[in-house]
């Protein structure tokens, strides 16, 4: 093999470790680390010869000329792929990639069992006012357990706004274990292939209607940008709880915040936010009924190691030819394997 002729960047931090002793087990791949802080003469060079790049999927987290949009692109004419570090893709321009001919993958289902054990989690500590229960206990004498009574979770409606990985484990965890009805929404899918994961199809304004808690797992993309606003936590049920784990700017915060004030939702269980971490003063986070995580629900030992290792494989596979499983922009296959081919010799599979 020729040595470190094919070069990967990525900047600030990877999903795991085990993804550079993966890469730097191969003589002929070349990883290179840079940070939000490195200056342009230091980050100029590796752009410019870089193949791959392994990029943060927390967009707050990314200095933002480190986004792979169209001018870091102009800057790294050999680029060839993006490889998120999780199943999110917030920082890539993925209609910018696909012009340029660069193809974007993500780790889709790598943290799956985490995340849906994390949205489970939040809707049990609901349901049955864990968390206003802990509170009360640590602030005021004397709590009367009986103000805090709660809800069984079995035998309720769960709709899920997403079923792939993710809400496909959440379908199999609720009705399972807990012998809920499983709604989902999710345009992708034939009612075939929803059903075949566990749920009954609906539209999105009936799953809001009958649902005893929304789930939403879905991508971000300008479709579901703003698909949850004022007019569907509307629909929701007074008694209803509000769980995301999805993705910030998906659903509206001042919308849901106008809802729990006003009553109309009986709580809300959230991982994910317009600006992560959320500030303390948050308005969201006033509210007792209100269960809060900094983007946590796919941050397990587990999930990290699982991503950085499929990472890691999906790239080298996509470097030494092969046609990778998690590919984000097809159309842009047959460009790529042009430019593929001129950097390499070899038409990718």
């Amino acid at each position: 093999m020729t040595v470190n002729n094919k070069r990967v960047f990525y900047v600030k931090y990877l999903a795991h470790p085990i993804y550079a002793d993966i890469l730097r087990a191969r003589p002929d791949v070349r990883l290179d680390k840079l940070e939000n802080e490195s200056a342009e003469d230091v980050f100029a060079p590796v752009l410019r010869e870089a193949h791959a790049y392994q990029i943060g999927a927390a967009r707050d987290e990314l200095a933002p000329h480190f986004h792979a949009h169209a001018e870091l692109l102009r800057k790294a004419p050999n680029l060839l792929i993006v490889s998120s570090n999780g199943a999110g893709f917030d920082p890539v321009d993925v209609e910018a990639c696909t012009a340029a001919g660069v193809l974007v993958v993500n780790q889709s289902g790598g943290n799956a069992h985490s995340v849906a054990e994390h949205a489970l989690g939040m809707m049990l500590t609901l349901s049955k006012r864990v968390i206003q229960a802990d509170r009360r206990l640590r602030r005021e004498p004397n709590v009367n357990r009986n103000d805090l009574m709660g809800n069984e979770v079995h035998g309720r409606t769960v709709g899920i706004v997403g079923i792939g990985n993710v809400g496909r484990r959440i379908a199999e965890l609720c009705k399972g274990l807990l012998g809920m009805r499983v709604l989902a929404y999710d345009p992708y899918l034939s009612r075939e292939e929803i059903a075949a994961r566990g749920a009954e199809m609906v539209e999105l304004d009936d799953l809001m209607r009958r649902s005893d808690f929304v789930s939403i797992n879905c991508p971000l993309t300008k479709e579901s940008r703003g698909m949850i606003g004022a007019r569907e936590f509307s629909l929701m049920q007074k008694h209803a709880y509000f769980i995301t784990t999805a993705r910030g700017f998906i659903h509206d915060e001042a919308a849901l915040e106008d809802a729990l004030r006003n009553k109309r939702i009986a709580g809300a269980g959230l991982d994910v936010w317009a600006k992560e971490p959320p500030p303390p003063e948050h308005p969201l986070l006033q509210f007792d009924n209100v269960l809060a995580s900094p983007h946590t629900a796919g941050v397990t030992k587990e999930a990290r190691e699982n991503m950085g290792r499929i990472a890691a494989q999906q790239i080298l596979d996509a470097l030494d030819g092969k046609r990778p499983p998690r590919i984000i922009n097809p159309e842009v296959w047959p460009r790529y394997s042009e430019r593929f081919a001129r950097a390499f010799g070899i038409r990718p599979q």
